[in-house]
């Protein structure tokens, strides 16, 4: 009598040394995985990244990103999390392994924060599973894009920094950081593309609100006080 067979028809196969073939874990089993280690407890960065080992920077970024995807910004919470994106993809871009200061390993994230995340962020987790796949590899594996993807992460880092309370203002570049840190998890070059294209679009969104500011403040120069 045959045993049933679980279908593996959305999972990789990857080698390791031993020669044994292990199943690739799917965009979301990863962050499943990560909630049901650290559930009902306080987690550190640093145990995010001891958990997921050698994909413990990108699949942090993702983390860090799906919080801000929706339109309404958060203003002081995503301070922090912008410092670390920033510095995530400076060290990126200059070629280096991505570091994190001490005091931001040792930054605590509330009980259920990974479960809460997951959950309201399902919709956009399941839609980047079913795009998600290598193609364009070529885009994640030659050094110039790998550093192109960190500077934009950088930036990207920075803008979320900024304190505004408007619509978009963090949704953009965590969009950015969201796209090309899922892309580099799956060596998916065309995510890369869209990231690009994000960051393009954050870039603009930016320059249209500093345009716009100066134009209201040239209006009001009493408020001014140079």
């Amino acid at each position: 009598m045959k045993r049933p067979r679980h279908n593996q028809r959305h999972r990789k196969q990857v080698h390791v040394p031993n020669g044994r073939k292990v199943p690739h874990l799917r965009f979301s089993e990863e962050l499943q995985q990560l909630t049901q280690t650290f559930e009902g407890r306080p987690v550190k960065v640093s145990e995010i990244l001891l958990a997921t080992k050698g994909r413990g920077f990108h699949l942090l970024l993702v983390c860090i990103a799906l919080p801000f995807v929706t339109p309404i910004p958060l203003p002081g919470f995503s301070i922090p999390f912008g410092v670390a994106v920033a510095l995530i993809g400076g060290r990126m871009a200059l070629g280096q392994k991505p570091w994190l200061p001490q005091r931001l390993l040792d930054y605590q994230l509330p009980p259920q924060f990974l479960g809460k995340l997951l959950g309201s962020a399902s919709r956009v987790v399941r839609w980047i599973e079913y795009l998600l796949r290598p193609r364009l590899t070529f885009m994640q594996e030659r050094v110039v894009f790998r550093r192109v993807a960190g500077l934009l992460i950088a930036i990207s880092g920075l803008y979320l920094i900024i304190p505004l309370p408007i619509p978009f203002s963090n949704s953009l570049p965590a969009w950015t950081v969201l796209l090309l840190a899922a892309g580099a998890l799956e060596r998916d070059g065309l995510f890369f593309v869209g990231g690009c294209v994000s960051f393009v679009l954050t870039t603009g969104y930016f320059v249209l609100l500093a345009t716009g500011a100066s134009h209201l403040l040239a209006k009001f120069p009493s408020f001014w006080p140079f």
